[in-house]
């Protein structure tokens, strides 16, 4: 006869909050006391937590220390990016060897797009609104995608010079493509 045991995990967590210079890790316990969770920080300060949320759902609701509060929770990479009231900041919770993985890990800095304008799927330029040396403000077109048959109108994000066009109307482009570069 097969035993079950419950399931356990280890109490003693680092939450990792944020990324990069303004990145925080907090030690913390964590303890099953009757269906609420009580977490305790390294500092002495402690919180009660009590919800029936499950992984996977996108808000999280319940109590914080007697008080009701409802927090957005979308994943990303190894964690969740928490959003309440205005304000959102990116979580990930370790074991204590995790964690010290974790920080090993160097992050990969992301390409600067901010000079370019890219094609955001596949798809057929239908037309360029603009023309190199042309001053463009926020919110203006500069092109016009068709893919899957919808049209797909690009803006410009802030006050722009077109510096240079890669590509004309009627051509075929692959994801990520660039359409055009400004200056700056």
């Amino acid at each position: 006869m097969a035993v079950t045991r419950p399931v356990t995990f280890q109490q003693e967590r680092i939450v990792v909050l944020g990324r990069g210079e303004a990145t925080q890790r907090l030690a913390v316990i964590v303890e099953d006391h009757q269906g609420e969770m009580l977490a305790r920080f390294e500092d002495g300060t402690s919180l009660t937590l009590v919800t029936h949320w499950l992984p996977g759902q996108p808000v999280w609701t319940g109590t914080v220390s007697g008080v009701e509060i409802a927090v957005q929770v979308a994943s990303i990479a190894n964690g969740v990016r928490l959003t309440h009231a205005g304000t959102a900041a990116e979580a990930r919770v370790y074991t204590k060897r995790e964690a010290e993985l974790a920080a090993l890990m160097h992050e990969r800095a992301g390409a600067d797009t901010s000079k370019v304008l890219l094609c955001p799927m596949p798809g057929l330029v239908k037309s360029i609104a603009v023309k190199e040396g042309q001053e463009v403000k926020a919110g203006e077109t500069l092109a016009v995608v068709e893919a899957m048959k919808m049209e797909n109108v690009l803006r410009a994000e802030k006050d722009v010079t077109i510096a240079k066009l890669k590509c004309k109307a009627g051509d075929s482009l692959a994801v990520d493509a660039v359409i055009m570069e400004f200056e700056g």
